[in-house]
């Protein structure tokens, strides 16, 4: 697989990966939740990973060209961001250094991180309209080892970025917990609009 070819899809990755959405309002709404951000941020990795293996394998195509299913998957995914989101919103967290981390709370963290990049069908859209763009179905690897390659760089990608915003965000916000308390609220409330968005979006294009 070329070198250009990865290096051309990274550039345009990174511009999609730091554009605030639904893994920018969970990844610092997660920072007040735990002593590590390295459960939320596998979360979003693994559902990444998960995208890239439905795509390479042709099935994200198929969902893309049926609209029940993609209506299906967006209101799965819109109404998950909305539950998650509310509830983030109705219980905002502060942090608390003393508390010894729970492992329990650690599963439930990278369980949401899945949900929260595995079922939102934008990144399955994107993923399906941009990945091809960068294979070619003439080189020395099939086209589903080529995609598998990209959806590994933008997923690294990925938990880098997110990972660095994270560890950020937790510097600052634990010393202040009243302004990480207002800034969980309002991650939560953009996870809600996030996923209102996504449903309307999608039951609009059923009807237009």
């Amino acid at each position: 697989m070329a070198t250009s070819s990865v290096f051309a899809f990274w550039a345009v990755a990174a511009l999609l990966i730091i554009v605030p959405g639904a893994d920018w309002a969970f990844t610092i709404s997660a920072t007040t939740r735990a002593h590590s951000i390295v459960p939320a941020v596998s979360g979003l990795a693994i559902g990444y990973l998960g995208v890239t293996a439905v795509v390479a394998a042709g099935v994200g195509a198929l969902v893309a060209s049926t609209p029940a299913a993609l209506t299906a998957l967006s209101v799965i995914g819109g109404l998950y961001l909305v539950w998650h989101g509310a509830t983030t919103f109705a219980h905002p967290s502060t942090p608390e250094v003393t508390t010894a981390p729970d492992g329990a709370s650690t599963w439930r963290t990278l369980a949401k991180g899945i949900g929260v990049s595995g079922l939102n069908p934008k990144g399955l859209l994107i993923f399906i309209a941009m990945l091809p763009q960068f294979t070619n179905p003439e080189g020395d690897w099939p086209v589903a080892g080529q995609i598998g390659v990209l959806g590994l760089v933008f997923t690294l990608s990925c938990a880098l970025f997110y990972l660095v915003l994270g560890l950020t965000a937790q510097a600052v916000l634990h010393a202040r917990p009243a302004v990480a308390r207002g800034v969980s609220r309002f991650s939560g409330g953009a996870m809600v609009v996030i996923g209102a968005l996504l449903i309307a979006e999608r039951l609009l294009a059923q009807l237009y």
